[in-house]
């Protein structure tokens, strides 16, 4: 069973950083595609960025790349989110999802192909 917890989120200026964490509490987490997706006000949710169990194949948002930086560590259960060069338009609350497959590929970008989520966290950036 998949359990996952977010953490990191809060309040940073645009331009400022945040680090997301997503961890499992199970034991077989390494074996899962994570995703990272966020919501705003009024908005549906949308992908922000993937990683393949093992961390070789990973994808992002065309709206974050090369300002976010997804990784994983398997010895500690956990996935990160690194988050730079923030901006208001980034402000939401992000949630972590993962699954064991996908129909195609290690991860998905669609919110209905992952089966476990985290409650969520929070960010907001100030202009």
């Amino acid at each position: 069973q998949v359990q996952l917890g977010e953490s990191g989120g809060g309040l940073v200026q645009a331009g400022g950083s945040l680090r997301l964490s997503c961890a499992d509490s199970g034991r077989t987490f390494s074996e899962y595609g994570v995703g990272w997706f966020r919501q705003a006000p009024g908005k549906e949710r949308e992908f922000v960025a993937a990683i393949s169990w093992s961390g070789g194949d990973k994808d992002y948002a065309d709206s974050v790349k090369g300002r976010f930086t997804i990784s994983r560590d398997n010895a500690k259960n956990t996935v990160y989110l690194q988050m730079n060069s923030l901006k208001p338009a980034d402000t939401a609350v992000y949630s972590c999802a993962a699954d064991r497959t996908f129909f195609s590929g290690p991860y998905s970008y669609n919110v209905d192909d992952y089966h476990y989520w985290g409650q969520g966290t929070q960010v907001t950036v100030s202009s």
